[in-house]
């Protein structure tokens, strides 16, 4: 019993040892890559259940030198897609829809030749085809468009970049459509719904969607660099506004609560809507895309699951592996800043034996 109980307090020894190995690794990653007079960033490390790492580094607000931590607020980019696609499912759950409906079950003035076709199915699996209302938008436009207005721009059109169903086409026109079908059948705008059905059950309670009047707590302002290294304001764009496909902010705190929701079950059983809902990627034949979620599927049977998040000011990782209870979130308010997710997946690697390589998907992602 005596050498059971020393092998013991060995291996807690060194496990500590590894852990405090990981945190200065990961504390030379965040201050290597973020400046603290600079935008910076926030990082979430989860591993086996315990939170190893829950740092921000650098400045939210350049103007009033507030600092980055666990609470501050990021717009999410397409990280918010599976806040959108979770929207679709309650309502699939209280039997008012079902993700085999048409667009003309929602929409009976869409177009008919796109309308029959194109389903909820493949609005959460970007299979639709559906035209990028980026596309139809006049050049020289200079306010912000929003969910409805991309509606309004698709409606007509009567044709899609491919047969629904057929392949893969990354779409943040398809995102927009999932927010006004929620609006039709919940009857409510779409920030009320998401708000009493995910957001105030999970108590994540700073979480919120962009709207150009709305006050949104301990917010990051977006930023970008200049070829000359130097940093200008970049929090909004014209495609910004959009709610469906990325505007949802939230922080590393609400979203740890929403993550621990996602793995207890408490809205859906995602890994078992996953294994309904999905497209298998070309050429990657163990990755899918799912209901805003990359995925790959692993050889003992579970699911790695990767989403990134790009837009004018804001960089943002999440990699989700619920088999070994592990969350890594890294969210930046810097534009195509990235890099710095990788340096923290290496670190992981090497010291915690954290398995999977996400850059293809994120490639994928725009």
């Amino acid at each position: 019993m005596k050498i059971v109980a020393f092998a013991y307090v060995m291996w807690l020894a060194a496990q500590t040892v590894l852990a405090q190995k990981t945190v200065a690794a990961l504390d030379s990653v965040m201050r290597r890559n973020f400046p603290t007079d600079q935008p910076g960033g926030a990082l979430l490390v989860v591993m086996d259940g315990k939170t190893v790492y829950n740092r921000g580094v650098g400045l939210a607000n350049l103007e009033t030198k507030t600092p980055i931590t666990p609470e501050t607020n990021f717009r999410m980019a397409s990280v918010s897609k599976q806040f959108t696609a979770m929207a679709i499912l309650l309502l699939e759950k209280q039997q008012k829809l079902s993700v085999d409906d048409n667009l003309l079950t929602f929409f009976p003035d869409f177009n008919p030749r796109v309308g029959r076709k194109i389903k909820l199915r493949h609005l959460v699996t970007h299979t639709s085809g559906m035209l990028d209302y980026e596309s139809r938008l006049l050049p020289d436009r200079n306010n912000q468009i929003f969910d409805a207005e991309v509606l309004a721009l698709l409606k007509p059109q009567d044709s899609t970049y491919f047969e629904p169903g057929s392949r893969f086409r990354y779409s943040n026109s398809a995102f927009c459509l999932l927010t006004q079908v929620v609006e039709r059948v919940a009857k409510k705008p779409y920030l009320e719904f998401i708000t009493e059905n995910i957001f105030k059950p999970l108590g994540m309670n700073q979480t919120t969607l962009y709207e150009p009047t709305r006050t949104i707590p301990n917010r990051a302002m977006g930023y970008a660099r200049n070829p000359d290294n130097t940093i200008r304001f970049s929090d909004q764009s014209i495609t910004s506004g959009t709610q469906g496909d990325g505007c949802v902010y939230t922080s590393l705190t609400d979203y740890k609560k929403w993550n621990e929701a996602l793995a207890a079950n408490r809205l859906v059983d995602l890994q078992a809507q996953l294994e309904r809902v999905n497209q298998p990627l070309d050429g990657q034949p163990d990755d899918f895309y799912g209901l805003g979620w990359f995925f790959t599927q692993t050889k003992g049977g579970g699911k790695e699951l990767f989403h990134s998040g790009s837009t004018c000011g804001f960089s943002n990782c999440v990699v989700w592996i619920p088999e070994q209870k592990t969350l890594v979130v890294l969210f930046s308010n810097l534009a195509d800043n990235h890099r710095p997710f990788a340096d923290v997946l290496n670190v992981l690697k090497a010291n915690m034996n954290l398995s999977g390589d996400v850059w293809a998907l994120h490639n994928l992602t725009n």
